[in-house]
């Protein structure tokens, strides 16, 4: 690996584990999405914790932490291998983020960052599939991990190079993972659903 592509992995990682949604809500003085609804930092509990705007900044930064340095090795390097590892180091870092002891968030919006670089075409049939799952089951889940899971197949289905595939499925994977409460909450009657408190 060069220094050029061993640096941005790095910067990935680290951009990747700010805490965006913990940050806004410090700043604004809105509760620590930690400590409300599911305790997570993303985008849907940040909602539920600071209200709408907070959720919806939250979300774009989020997925800026993903685009950004996967943009930037994509225009710089010329091995596709690591430019995929570029971006999936910025998903980790949002998984498992440094500065709050490797405890983060479930990493969609990241990926959705990633993933607009990597295979855009695949993403925009990941994203209608997303809306789709979560419009019939008023689930924000079923529709991310749907999306999630279709996402390296749309990848495949438009040719898109192996390594950005391989990376998608490993995102894919972990996402899946990262919802397990959530899995078990669809599957016992108690997700909650859009809509309703």
């Amino acid at each position: 690996m060069s220094a050029s592509g061993f640096s941005l992995v790095i910067f990935g990682y680290l951009l990747g584990s700010v805490p965006c949604g913990l940050v806004l809500a410090r700043i604004t003085g809105a509760p620590d999405p930690r400590k409300v609804g599911s305790g997570n930092i993303g985008a849907t509990n940040v909602m539920r914790s600071g209200g709408k705007a907070l959720g919806v900044i939250t979300l774009f930064l989020d997925i800026l932490k993903g685009l950004i340095p996967t943009f930037i090795a994509a225009s710089t390097l010329d091995n596709l291998t690591l430019v995929a590892l570029v971006g999936f180091s910025a998903f980790l870092g949002h998984l498992f983020p440094l500065y709050l002891k490797f405890k983060g968030g479930k990493g969609v919006a990241t990926a959705i960052g990633v993933t607009l670089i990597l295979m855009p075409k695949a993403l925009l049939l990941a994203l209608l599939c997303f809306l789709a799952a979560a419009w019939l089951t008023r689930m924000v889940s079923v529709g991310s991990i749907t999306a999630s899971a279709l996402l390296p197949l749309w990848g495949w289905a438009w040719g898109y190079p192996r390594p950005f595939i391989l990376f998608a499925c490993l995102m894919a994977a972990l996402i899946i993972i990262k919802h397990h409460a959530n899995i078990r909450r669809i599957l016992n009657g108690t997700e909650s659903r859009l809509g309703k408190s």
